[in-house]
């Protein structure tokens, strides 16, 4: 038990190590390449970009205070765990955003190049929110509305933030009177959520071992303990010889297979092993079944 809370310990500082580093990575792709060339993004830091083109307030003000009342409401549905977690990453994104706002005055990367800039400053935001989703985190904004739909509905993170941004980045035309800056910021939009789904949705992709072994039951009880997932013994035989042997079934994340396979290796380096990818896998300790009470209520009327 005292084993198990000290790995919860070490393994919490890890999440808030990486929600420090992803908000940052994220807030230096805003500010260095897309708030220079005036491209706008979705949800909260959107607004945020036209309430500064538009009436000059500072971005780090606005996101800051819009992040507070969005987060209120995300508290009684998503709960302390995430609402803690968001709201430091918030705070260190407005931090990072106050520094890298002076250190890139009056300069702009990629100045003759925009479509570059929208690509690289899309792909660090993408890569920071969806680091930061992974951790049980948000970067806010319409980060914290796909983590409330998701909840419930097992829609795509990236396509639901997709759904959000789409009005706040063609509403800052009203700002910057510019179809071609509108443009950029879909390219930019269509960036991140890619990115959002490959990095949050990427390493919570599920693979399972088939394992052959002699030494099933010390293998079994390694895979327990070291990689901390479980293993069921289907009783078999060899076709050929006719002996009994013990194979284990484990479905793991994807992380995990590095674990896996060394446990294997380090116990019995001849163990016959099987490693494929699975589309989904709902139960204890890995996604809950997300189907809505409408479509089981239409289900049992048919």
């Amino acid at each position: 038990m005292a084993n198990r809370r000290q790995k919860n310990k070490y393994r919490a500082i890890r999440d808030y190590i990486i929600i420090a580093a992803s908000m940052i990575i994220g807030s230096l792709g805003w500010c260095a390449f897309l708030l220079p060339h005036h491209i706008t993004i979705g949800g909260v830091a959107g607004i945020a970009s036209i309430l500064l083109w538009g009436v000059g307030i500072p971005v780090q003000y606005s996101y800051f205070v819009m992040n507070a009342m969005l987060l209120i409401a995300a508290l009684i549905v998503l709960g302390w765990n995430f609402c803690v977690r968001t709201i430091y990453a918030v705070i260190i994104f407005t931090f990072s955003t106050t520094f890298f706002q002076s250190a890139f005055a009056g300069h702009v990367l990629f100045a003759d190049q925009p479509f570059l800039a929208c690509v690289v400053g899309g792909v660090l935001m993408g890569f920071g929110m969806g680091a930061a989703l992974q951790c049980g985190s948000s970067s806010g904004g319409s980060d914290v509305i796909a983590a409330m739909v998701h909840k419930y509905h097992d829609y795509s993170l990236g396509h639901v933030i997709l759904a959000c941004d789409l009005c706040v980045i063609t509403s800052s035309y009203l700002v910057l009177c510019s179809w071609e800056k509108v443009i950029y910021g879909y390219i930019v939009l269509f960036v991140m959520s890619y990115i959002v789904d490959y990095v949050a949705n990427g390493a919570r992709s599920s693979v399972q071992f088939f394992i052959v072994s002699q030494k099933w039951e010390e293998i079994g009880q390694a895979i327990n303990n070291d990689v901390d997932r479980g293993c069921t013994v289907i009783d078999a035989h060899g076709f050929y010889t006719g002996q009994p042997v013990g194979m284990l079934f484990v479905i793991a994340r994807r992380s995990e297979s590095r674990g896996i396979f060394q446990v294997v290796n380090d116990i019995d380096p001849k163990a016959f092993v099987s490693q494929s990818a699975v589309s989904g896998v709902y139960g204890m300790g890995f996604d809950r079944i997300k189907v809505s009470r409408r479509k089981i209520k239409n289900d049992r009327l048919q």
